[in-house]
């Protein structure tokens, strides 16, 4: 089964997939493999019950500043267009309504003021502000039973959309895997790398060595830690988040998202329909520390401890971010939600800035749902990295990729696909065709 590729693709979740499927239909290159060690594509943190199913364009997220927000975006446009392209029955995703809610004085003033004066209004066309009677035909029950003389305002738009990212990976890879010099390995897992004269070779524990002239790590948590065995991102180590959601009957039938704190690089607590399922709402996601790479895994303990490094610097950068006076409060509350009886209790409040009505019997934690966001951490700095992070060696990339990862996750293949091109040096890219494929098929305003 071993043999001799192009490019291989380490990891078979959304990043990975969505490389897969630009490498293999709209470039040149002639043999490409893609590795996953799971069973199934998409098995890990892409799947549907481990994210909060968002696809994030930047309008509704308010802890972006307009210039991430115009990054965002177009990755975001790019994946809608595709899934607009190539999933016409909603099979993968659906499209509903979002908004971020401001309630009183000071959070309808933010919301006014990001929407007239910070640019936002302009940079997204179908983003319109509606008051409460709006809110209302929208979002019933996001309106029933709070102070009528309490002032509201919403950032709305109707381009929702609510993805399956597991499936979204599966349709990836079920588009090329037919095609020749295409290869995919599931349930094989990569042992070793090691660098050659002519790229590196590819260990696996039941599928052979891979010889390969540009390697690409989309292993997610992992990518840093082969990353380090290779002699890359040293100055770099992992802040683990595990995401987790509280679950509720049917209250909302689309998003709505409450404002962000800007020093917080996780999402703000929402509540929204299931992709799957409109009678189940969820609310969340929490976001708490975890020493380990992989959810619910306790042999990937041992794989934090590794990319962490047991160092001065590692420390003194985990105690710099963890004692801002804004975040540990942040960190120590949501280690509370997860406590049984309690957690819930503490949570409701959150839940209820959404859902006034909702009482405590309403609501209960989902049992097996959320992943691990790895917050990327500069030992430099030691400050937290927000966003992606990239590190491209020689001839080898490595993808970290924390929210909003899968958003942009065809933004990131094509970006990649471009360095592969450079990397080979006589494969070429059909961008154009790329981009009528995804972002072309994306709805405008009219």
């Amino acid at each position: 089964m071993s043999g001799e590729y192009d490019l291989v693709i380490v990891g078979g979740g959304i990043s990975g997939a969505s490389l897969l499927y630009t490498t293999a239909k709209f470039t040149d290159i002639d043999s490409i493999a893609l590795i996953e060690k799971e069973p199934e594509i998409g098995a890990i943190n892409t799947d549907h019950t481990n994210n909060s199913q968002t696809l994030h364009f930047g309008d509704i997220e308010t802890n972006y500043t307009l210039e991430k927000a115009e990054e965002v975006k177009e990755g975001a446009e790019l994946l809608a267009g595709y899934l607009e392209n190539h999933d016409p029955d909603r099979e993968m995703h659906a499209k509903r309504s979002k908004m971020v809610l401001g309630v009183g004085d000071e959070e309808v003033e933010k919301l006014e003021r990001r929407y007239e004066e910070e640019g936002f209004g302009d940079l997204f066309p179908k983003l319109r502000p509606i008051g409460r009677e709006e809110i209302a035909d929208l979002e019933p029950k996001v309106v029933e039973g709070r102070d009528p003389d309490t002032e509201m305002l919403a950032l709305q738009t109707p381009d929702g959309y609510v993805v399956d990212y597991g499936a979204t990976a599966g349709s990836f890879v079920d588009a090329v895997a037919d095609d020749d010099g295409v290869d995919v390995f599931t349930g094989t897992e990569v042992t070793d790398i090691t660098p050659t004269l002519e790229g590196h070779t590819i260990a696996t524990d039941d599928a052979g060595r891979f010889d390969t002239d540009a390697t690409v790590v989309a292993a997610g948590s992992h990518s840093l830690q082969i990353a380090k065995e290779l002699g890359y991102g040293q100055d770099k180590v992992l802040l683990p988040v595990a995401g987790s959601f509280f679950l509720a009957d049917d209250l909302l039938n689309g998003k709505v998202y409450t404002l962000q704190m800007k020093k917080l690089p996780f999402a703000a607590v929402h509540g929204d329909a299931d992709v799957h399922d409109g009678s189940i709402t969820r609310f969340g996601p929490t976001a708490k520390l975890v020493p380990a790479l992989e959810r619910g895994r306790i042999s990937t303990v041992g794989d934090f401890l590794d990319v962490f490094g047991l160092n001065a610097a590692s420390f003194l950068s985990y105690a710099n971010i963890l004692s801002d006076r804004i975040l540990l409060p942040y960190v120590l509350r949501n280690l509370v939600y997860d406590v049984p009886e309690i957690g819930p209790r503490q949570f409701l409040p959150q839940v209820q800035k959404v859902v006034p009505s909702v009482e405590l019997d309403d609501i209960e934690r989902a049992k097996g749902y959320g992943g691990v966001r790895p917050q990327i951490v500069d030992t430099k700095e030691k400050s937290l990295d927000m966003g992606e992070a990239k590190i491209v060696g020689d001839d080898v990339i490595f993808n970290i990729t924390p929210s909003p990862g899968a958003s942009t996750c065809l933004k990131n293949a094509m970006r990649d696909t471009h360095t592969i091109v450079d990397f080979l040096g006589d494969a070429e890219f059909d961008e154009a065709a790329f981009r009528e494929d995804t972002i072309g098929e994306f709805p405008r305003a009219e």
